[in-house]
């Protein structure tokens, strides 16, 4: 008798549980829990859900919400056998956490919990949640088809390591237009040469509002959570199931499909990543999130360009000379930085070029690259999934990025990696 059916024949039928130390410490989330279950839902302690999940009034039971916080993490044990035994008798997990350290969150979703939310809850969260433990997404397709994808990415498997170029890209504001040049470059380098052109990865590392799956009009997909969380178990083959292809052209790993910590992921966690990226194509880009987190140095010191995009206005200006005090404080290479003006005024605009120049002299920085306003085709290219070199060949933002993939891959070139 599934749960829908038992609700139709018994209103009063227990549906849900939140467990916790006290849920009169979680009150958004009853007043959540009291929107999408009514009355059909209770509260259990720790110890009283480890027993009340074999007894048959649990028969009912579609999910618990487990709720902890910082005060909890002495308890993983404990905590990892509610998830347990929740699983064992068939009840899904929905995990909620209010200021618990990633490392704990990892090892209760490796566990087993199906959903994260963090406290408080954004709204609608738990009604989402909920419906998606109600309506789960088909099963993944035999090993066969899997493998059909794996192969459409065409991952290097001869022993050879590319050592690629790596290639992050980081807006020190918002709209600078970061997410755009990451993948407009990534195309161009991709299509920079008729006869031979070169492999290209692109990874978005904003775990939280990347777009890099809206530019191309991919899915995100949940094998990307699983990679990026359970590095150490990574190989090429289960590396390439986690990526999509584009046009057959650029191998993509979007952003996950759900909100997660920015510092879920390690350092180590970063470094692998980039180390089988860089080992299967001859360019990985980066799309880096505007916060700083522990895992942005591992990038820049692994990154051979580091591009920082930025406008003509107060507030870049003040981050970008925020950022570089910063990486000078911690003695970090911040001459990797190659800063990259976005909407530049254009050649015939002596009074922007001075402005431009007053910038830069402020600063006490190079802006070694400028480009231009691409205008109304860059935001309908990215509505509609397309790079800029499909939809509007002829705009001019899109003629820059190119001659700045062709100056970056003869450059390569001409310095070839060592074998």
């Amino acid at each position: 008798m599934t749960s829908e059916q038992t609700t139709q024949m018994d209103p009063n039928a227990i549906l849900a549980c939140t467990v916790c130390r006290d849920v009169q410490n979680f009150e958004l989330l009853i007043v959540d829990m009291e929107e999408a279950l009514g009355e059909q839902w209770g509260d259990l302690g720790f110890v009283d859900a480890l027993q009340f999940f074999s007894q048959p009034d649990a028969a009912t039971l579609e999910f618990i919400a487990l709720a902890i916080d910082d005060l909890d993490e002495a308890n993983l044990p404990q905590l990892m056998e509610v998830i347990s035994s929740a699983k064992k008798n068939g009840i899904r997990v929905i995990l909620i956490a209010e200021d618990v350290t990633p490392a704990s969150l990892h090892k209760l979703l490796r566990h087993g919990a199906d959903e994260f939310i963090p406290y408080p809850p954004p709204s609608g969260e738990l009604q989402e949640a909920i419906e998606r433990i109600r309506n789960p997404e088909p099963a993944p397709a035999a090993p066969a088809s899997i493998q059909t994808e794996s192969q459409g990415v065409a991952l290097n498997n001869t022993g050879y390591s590319k050592e690629g170029v790596l290639i992050a890209v980081h807006g020190l504001a918002g709209g600078t237009g970061a997410t755009t040049l990451a993948v407009n470059l990534g195309w161009e380098l991709a299509t920079v040469s008729k006869q031979e052109s070169p492999s290209v990865c692109l990874i978005d590392f904003d775990f939280q509002f990347g777009s890099m799956s809206t530019y191309l009009d991919l899915p995100r997909r949940e094998a990307v959570f699983e990679q990026i969380t359970d590095t150490e178990s990574m190989d090429s083959e289960s590396f390439a199931q986690a990526l999509q292809s584009y046009e057959d052209k650029l191998s993509v790993l979007t952003a996950p499909p759900d909100i997660i910590p920015l510092d879920l992921v390690t350092s180590e966690d970063i470094e692998r990543i980039l180390e089988t990226a860089r080992r299967h194509y001859d360019y990985v880009i980066v799309d880096m999130p505007k916060t700083l987190v522990q895992w942005s140095e591992a990038v820049l010191n692994a990154a051979h360009v580091y591009f920082a995009t930025m406008e003509i206005d107060m507030r870049s200006a003040q981050n970008a000379m925020r950022l570089k005090r910063a990486l000078q404080a911690e003695e970090l290479p911040h001459e990797k930085l190659r800063y990259v003006l976005n909407r530049a005024p254009k050649f015939t605009d002596l009074a922007g070029k001075s402005r431009v120049k007053r910038l830069a002299d402020s600063l006490s920085i190079s802006i070694d690259i400028q480009l231009p306003d691409g205008g109304r085709q860059v935001m309908q290219g990215g509505d509609h999934g397309q790079p800029l070199g499909i939809s509007a060949p002829k705009n001019p933002l899109r003629k820059e990025i190119a001659k700045l993939a062709g100056n970056l891959h003869d450059l390569d070139q001409s310095d070839p990696k060592a074998a």
